[in-house]
């Protein structure tokens, strides 16, 4: 059986840093780190891959320092790694994404096999959005199985999987046939220890590297900032403002402070008052 494990390199939230005028992610000088819930997605594949047999390839769109991240899903004993970098990526917003590592899945396919079940982290604690996985299902055709906290077996002859899926008021158990997308929750599994002998393969191994030319994108429109209409509140993020806010001096008494205060803001908002004395008025 093919298993393809779609990671992400993340800043390390313990350690990040927020712009203070766009309100973005500071990524300079910020350790990195593979996203936490897609370790329990690797953790699975690799289980379901040492009870069934096959391979597990780990896909990773990014910079190409996002490298180290595939070395080290490597380690833990991941079978191949392939990593998506171009700068016509730069930006992609969760639409984008999934666009690209659909593609690049394709291509997987076409190249080692096609996949039996694609896995995913539930989200990214760059983004928290949980779109990407779904956006791949969605564009590949794969039935979407999300939030799953439990793989309760797997028929290969039969080509099903049983899980359970975490959802509101319980749990939901589930059978679905195959191929497919699964996204797993936090705590599903005991994430492993890499064996010294993965990490010296690890170390040796040599990373897939696909442009996007070469992992078949086809419409560069659809890629970064370009296929991304999300990010447009990132990126144009409204200036900050020319006028600044008026001080007001405490009084020895709390009571002048407020009349101060009432008196300020009318000056500044004098329809605000005309409405008052209208409705006291009427009153």
């Amino acid at each position: 059986m093919h298993f393809i494990v779609c990671i992400k390199q993340v800043p390390d939230s313990a350690q990040i840093r927020v712009h203070p005028v766009t309100n973005t992610i500071m990524r300079q000088g910020v350790p990195t780190i593979i996203n936490p819930y897609d370790l329990f997605a690797l953790e699975t594949a690799l289980r379901l891959r040492d009870e069934q047999g096959g391979e597990v390839t780990v896909l990773t769109m990014g910079p190409p320092s996002a490298e180290d991240a595939l070395r080290k899903a490597l380690t833990f004993g991941a079978d191949r790694a392939v990593l998506l970098t171009d700068r016509f990526f730069a930006g992609s917003d969760t639409l984008a994404t999934s666009y690209a590592l659909a593609q690049a899945i394709r291509k997987i396919g076409q190249t080692w096999g096609a996949p039996d079940i694609v896995f995913a982290g539930k989200q990214t604690i760059d983004g928290d959005t949980a779109q990407v996985g779904p956006g791949i299902a969605r564009r590949l055709g794969l039935n979407q199985l999300t939030y799953i906290s439990k793989i309760a077996g797997l028929d290969a002859a039969a080509r099903t999987i049983d899980l359970e899926r975490r959802a509101e008021g319980g749990v939901q158990v589930l059978r679905s046939a195959l191929p497919c997308l699964v996204t797993m929750l936090e705590g599903s599994a005991e994430i492993r220890r890499g064996a010294f002998a993965d990490a010296l393969r690890a170390a040796r191994a040599e990373i897939v590297t696909w442009s996007a030319a070469a992992a078949g994108v086809e419409d560069l429109q659809k890629c970064g900032l370009r296929g991304s209409p999300t990010v447009v509140k990132r990126v144009f993020a409204p200036t900050p403002r020319a006028d600044k806010a008026k001080a007001i001096e405490p009084k020895p008494r709390a009571k002048e402070t407020a009349e101060d205060l009432i008196a300020a803001l009318f000056e500044a908002k004098p329809a605000l008052a005309a409405d008052l004395e209208r409705l006291a008025a009427g009153l």
